[in-house]
Formats: C-alpha cells, sequence, structure tokens
C-alpha cells in the first residue's frame, strides 16, 4: 500500500505542481482558477479520446507499440489536446502568452493525470525509477508540449489577426516533434526526463517574462487611449472630435434611438474596458480587486444594448471600439470573474 501511494504521489504530484508555479506565476492573474480547471477537465477528456483513437489505429496499422508512440500516437494525442487550444483561442478565451502557457499545460495537465493513472492501474508494482520518468518526463512532456502549441499559435494569431491553418500549423508540429522525440528516449529514459526539467522551466520562464512585458505595455496604451475617448464622451466635447464626425456618418445611416444607444453602448464598453485594466493593473501591485455588482450591472447593460443596436450596429461602431483580440478578451475575464464570485 505505502509503495501504491509513493507511485501515485511520485507520478500525479509534479504536473499539479508545476501548473500550480505557473498559476503563481502570472502576476496578473489572467484567468480564474475555475477557467483553470474547466480546462484541465477538458484535457482528462482528450486523454480518454485518445485512448479509443489510438486502440484504433494501432489495429488498423498493424504495427509495434513502440513504433506507434514515436511516430503516429504524438500526432494523435497532440491534435486531440490542441483542439482544446484551438477552441479557447478562437472564442478570445486566451489572448496572451502567459494565459497560452497556463491554458496549453493546464490540458496537457488533464491528459497526464488521467494517463497516469491508467497505467498505476495496469503497473501498480512497477518499479519507483518507472514513476519518476513518468511523473517528472512523460507528464511534464505533455503539459510542456501542449504548452508550446499554444504559445507559437496565440503568437500567430496575434501576428496575422487571423486564425486558420496557417497559425495553428507551425505550433502543432513543433508539439508533435517534442513529443515524438521524447518518446524516442535518445539515451534512456532518464535523459529524456532531465532534458524536460532543464528545458521547459527554461522556456516557461523566458515566455513569462516576454509576455509581461507585453501585458504591461497593452494595459499602459489601451488604459490611456480608453480614459482619453471616455473622457470625450462625458464632457460633452465628441462632436468636435475625430470620433464625433464618424459618429455624424453613422446618424445619417441609422435611426436616432439605435444611434443614442450606440454611445450608450461606446460609453459602457469603455468603462468595462477600463475597469479591466485597472483589476489587471492592481493585482500586478499586489492587490487582488474583484469585479463587483455595478461591473456585473453594466456587463449585462452591455449585452442588451448588443441585441438593441444588432448586429450591423456593432459593426459600424467596432472601429471606435478597438475590438481586437485583447479587447474581446478583457470583457470576457469581468464576466467570468463575475460568475466566479471573484
Amino acid at each position: 500500500m505505502t509503495e501504491l501511494v509513493t507511485s501515485s504521489m511520485v507520478g500525479l504530484l509534479p504536473v499539479l505542481c508545476f501548473l500550480l508555479a505557473l498559476r503563481y506565476m502570472d502576476s496578473y492573474k489572467l484567468h480564474t482558477p475555475r477557467a483553470i480547471i474547466l480546462t484541465m477537465i477538458f484535457g482528462a477528456i482528450t486523454a480518454l479520446a485518445s485512448y479509443g483513437f489510438n486502440s484504433m489505429f494501432l489495429q488498423l496499422l498493424d504495427i509495434q507499440t513502440v513504433t506507434y508512440s514515436r511516430y503516429v500516437g504524438p500526432f494523435v494525442e497532440e491534435a486531440l489536446k490542441g483542439f482544446v487550444i484551438v477552441y479557447l483561442i478562437v472564442t478570445n478565451r486566451c489572448a496572451f502568452l502567459v494565459g497560452a502557457a497556463i491554458f496549453g499545460f493546464a490540458v496537457g495537465t488533464g491528459f497526464a493525470v488521467v494517463e497516469n493513472l491508467h497505467y498505476l492501474r495496469l503497473l501498480a508494482d512497477a518499479h519507483i525509477a518507472v514513476w519518476i520518468v513518468r511523473g517528472f518526463g512523460t507528464a511534464l512532456m505533455h503539459g510542456g508540449a501542449t504548452a508550446i502549441f499554444a504559445i507559437v499559435s496565440t503568437a500567430m494569431v496575434e501576428s496575422s489577426g487571423k486564425t486558420g491553418l496557417k497559425e495553428f500549423a507551425p505550433g502543432y508540429l513543433i508539439a508533435v516533434v517534442v513529443h515524438s522525440a521524447y518518446n524516442h528516449f535518445f539515451g534512456s529514459p532518464i535523459i529524456s526526463t532531465l532534458g524536460i526539467l532543464v528545458l521547459l522551466p527554461a522556456l516557461i520562464h523566458v515566455v513569462f517574462q516576454q509576455s509581461e512585458r507585453a501585458v504591461q505595455n497593452w494595459l499602459g496604451m489601451g488604459f490611456d487611449a480608453d480614459t482619453e475617448l471616455l473622457e470625450l464622451i462625458n464632457s460633452g466635447g465628441l462632436s468636435e472630435s475625430h470620433v464625433g464626425e464618424y459618429l455624424n456618418w453613422v446618424q445619417r445611416r441609422f435611426d436616432g434611438m439605435v444611434v443614442a444607444d450606440m454611445l450608450c453602448y461606446l460609453r459602457i464598453h469603455k468603462e468595462l474596458a477600463i475597469r479591466a485594466k485597472g483589476i489587471l493593473l492592481a493585482r500586478e501591485n499586489g492587490f487582488d480587486v474583484s469585479v463587483g455588482e455595478r461591473t456585473q450591472a453594466k456587463l449585462k447593460e452591455l449585452k442588451y444594448l448588443e441585441k438593441s443596436i444588432g448586429k450591423t450596429g456593432r459593426m459600424a461602431i467596432a472601429p471606435l471600439l478597438r475590438l481586437d483580440r485583447k479587447e474581446l478578451w478583457q470583457i470576457y475575464m469581468l464576466g467570468q470573474e463575475g460568475a466566479a464570485g471573484r
């Protein structure tokens, strides 16, 4: 019984502890614990799905298990894990490299936990060295490979502004190569494990440093722009600005009530954007700020106004909102944290 407990701890705890460390390293706390846990659950589901796919392809291809694990399995498993990341990016739930690294590792963590639980059932009497390799090597490899896919894909989408195959293919292929290389166990499984333990933390450290600087720059520039536009709206000086000229053009094409709702939508959207950036800045300085009831009420009002002005109205006002992925993410962030009661 003691050996089983030890094997379980060695096989499961390293990857879970690494994920907790990533969450701790994120000074802005971009994603809630609830979102990270849900991502882990989806990663666990991909592990269950991969078991079925791997069994089917092994029978169809009629090749040795070792060969399959090196040249076919990585394509299957990284594709299944990657679907979760693609969904998070396409739906603007993941807009920064820090968040990409955390979500990617969370998917891999869920996958690795289910896989190692499966092997604990099959190999209950295996030597502790097996669980050292599986816990510190294989499990971290699953998290690391998917984190790499998420990081590269987020960077590609940010660069191109698109979410097509060209943006996701490079990260997927890199993840497959990392996975396949690990499964070759060049030298020995211990050497592969040591390679993961050395390279993965170094990569994550670099990504976090670069990304947190990017978040800081975005917060600074975005905060100033949002504040300037909100001051124009509240001061009554909007008509004398370039924004006012654009709204005059809009007014000639929409009903007066719709234009009034557009202005309300613009004001509330900017208030929420400033609130979101303020929360992130406070967290970066060590203060844990909650969303609050007033912000939740504004989120509900924003949804009502979205329906009121309609799709055409939202398209007309979009140039004033600068609705890039980060701007969309911050509104999503407020909604998620409000729902979580944070």
